[in-house]
């Protein structure tokens, strides 16, 4: 099932879901793999991060590949506070790709107020409710 792509222009969908799975891999229920020791799960989801990252390079967008760099960070530090709440953050950095949208506000009504006028409303609410679903 595809969660985040459907918010992200065709030639990044993609990267985007290999880059998700990397995070699910980490931090919820991946929909592709099922890693079995602690090790293994930091090497996979590592490992889908940067390749996620590559096909986002190759897709030709040197900005969309900061605006990634900076969800991952910006939702390994949410889960280091305890949070669990990066729902937005990922729906806005992946319906603004490239446009800096975190370097912007940290705000989650705003986060997701910014997709929903980006990608759609009813977009943003299923792969927020998919998301939901696959986080621990």
């Amino acid at each position: 099932m595809l969660v985040f792509s459907p918010l992200a222009e065709d030639r990044f969908a993609l990267a985007v879901e290999t880059i998700y799975e990397g995070y699910l891999v980490h931090y919820g229920r991946p929909r592709l793999f099922a890693p079995s020791d602690h090790d293994t799960i930091l090497l996979l989801g590592d490992y889908l991060y940067a390749h996620g990252l590559v096909r986002l390079a190759t897709a030709g967008s040197v900005e969309a590949v900061a605006d990634m760099g900076e969800l991952i960070s910006r939702c390994a530090q949410l889960r280091a506070e305890g949070s669990s709440e990066e729902g937005p953050v990922w729906a806005a950095s992946v319906a603004l790709l490239g446009q800096g949208v975190l370097k912007e506000t940290d705000d989650s009504e705003t986060l997701v107020a910014r997709a929903k006028a980006a990608a759609g409303v009813d977009s943003v609410d299923r792969a927020l409710e998919a998301h939901r679903q696959r986080v621990r």
